[in-house]
């Protein structure tokens, strides 16, 4: 016969299982997200919910779909109760393709229902074959602050080969209308583009710096599963060559004084993108709209949802069942510290180790064994303040990022 176990014994083991489980003594900031998932064309580098309007089985709604919009923004609202919303990102797809009104009516809807923070960054990506003068005035009304331009390249040859709609005149004319209505523009570019020179990629930065904006994301072009140049992939540079045109990019963008803040994110002083920051800080975000991820913390659990991806199942799932969640879950104390460190470690600044504990609610100790192989092999920085990426982490990323799992 089997003796019960003693008292002592229940003890230490139900305080070892408490140890490990989440205790947040403070909420994280608080973001939200949108998601539209029409684009006029699927670019095939592409692996984003993005659906092109030409296509019949992607009927696009505009009304039924802010309509599912507001009623899936109001089904969070008990789990949000009494927070501030830091900034609002409205990601695709191609945002752009909204109207004016469209915008405006989806953005009074959000003020009514959430408590924006006075001065509130909104962005909106934008794809510089949608720009027009009209409707970027319509968006600025509406109260879009900063618009993120799908730039990629000036060069006509590099844009046909990567599938955009748009020319090199247009993206210029597109900055050129970004800046007279938005208090804030991104430009988005790649590099490690199909043939690809050292020169070239020289030339496009050079062109995007001439326009002075604040903020510039640089960011190589990789082969994503279930794309169609995963399946048809183009002729890219070596790794050498895409190291080389990283390092001269590199150097010119801090010569005009752009610092790299994230692995792929430049910006003018005190010019970061707010709602970016928040994700690599491990905080928090409402995500509504087809395929829209969310993470929302509470003071004994941190958990996340995923929405029906495509959008027609999205509107019906809103309109017949009130919700369109596919996934909601509790993250769980032992995946905690890979989430964690996942975004934090993109940053180039790292985060303050204290912000371990405020974010996962867990002790640093459950870590100790990553930073200590991470230092080892000198990708985490010394600082026992900091939990920082070295150069050689930063470079070699997901290995620093998998000794967390």
């Amino acid at each position: 016969m089997n003796s019960l176990p003693n008292s002592k014994s229940v003890l230490n083991t139900l305080n070892s299982v408490l140890a490990t489980q989440p205790k947040l003594t403070a909420l994280p900031p608080l973001s939200l997200y949108i998601h539209f998932p029409w684009c006029e064309k699927k670019c095939p580098y592409c692996d984003f919910n993005s659906h092109q309007i030409k296509d019949g089985n992607q009927g696009f709604d505009e009304a039924r779909y802010i309509k599912a919009l507001i009623a899936d923004l109001e089904t969070e609202l008990p789990r949000i109760w009494g927070r501030q919303v830091h900034s609002t990102f409205i990601g695709g797809g191609t945002p752009s393709l909204l109207s004016a009104n469209g915008m405006n009516e989806l953005l009074s809807a959000v003020r009514a229902r959430v408590n924006l923070e006075p001065d509130c960054e909104i962005t909106m990506e934008a794809n510089p074959g949608s720009v027009e003068t009209e409707k970027f005035a319509g968006f600025a009304k509406a109260g879009i602050n900063r618009v993120s331009l799908g730039i990629q390249s000036f060069q006509d040859a590099q844009l046909k080969a990567l599938g955009r709609i748009h020319n090199g005149e247009e993206a210029k004319r597109a900055i050129a209308i970004a800046l007279q209505h938005f208090k804030s523009v991104n430009l988005d570019l790649m590099f490690g583009l199909p043939n690809q020179s050292l020169e070239a990629a020289r030339s496009d930065i050079e062109t995007a710096l001439s326009f002075k904006t604040p903020h510039l994301s640089f960011y190589n072009l990789t082969l994503e599963p279930n794309t169609y140049f995963a399946n048809f992939p183009p002729k890219l540079p070596s790794e050498d060559e895409i190291d080389a045109i990283f390092e001269q990019n590199l150097k010119l963008l801090e010569a005009e004084g752009y610092r790299r803040y994230e692995v792929s994110a430049y910006a003018k002083k005190d010019q970061e993108c707010k709602h970016n920051l928040n994700y690599w800080r491990f905080g928090d975000y409402i995500g509504i709209g087809a395929g829209a991820h969310g993470k929302i913390s509470f003071p004994d659990k941190i958990t996340r949802q995923v929405r029906e991806r495509h959008p027609e199942t999205y509107m019906q799932a809103m309109e017949t069942k009130g919700d369109a969640l596919i996934e909601a879950r509790e993250i769980s104390a032992k995946d905690l510290p890979f989430e964690f460190m996942l975004n934090t470690l993109r940053l180039t600044d790292g985060v303050d180790t204290v912000t371990f504990g405020e974010r996962t609610g867990l002790p640093l100790n459950v870590v100790s064994k990553g930073l200590d192989e991470a230092s080892k092999k000198g990708l985490l920085d010394a600082d026992p303040n900091k939990l920082k990426a070295t150069e050689q982490g930063l470079r070699y990323l997901n290995n620093l990022q998998e000794l967390f799992l």
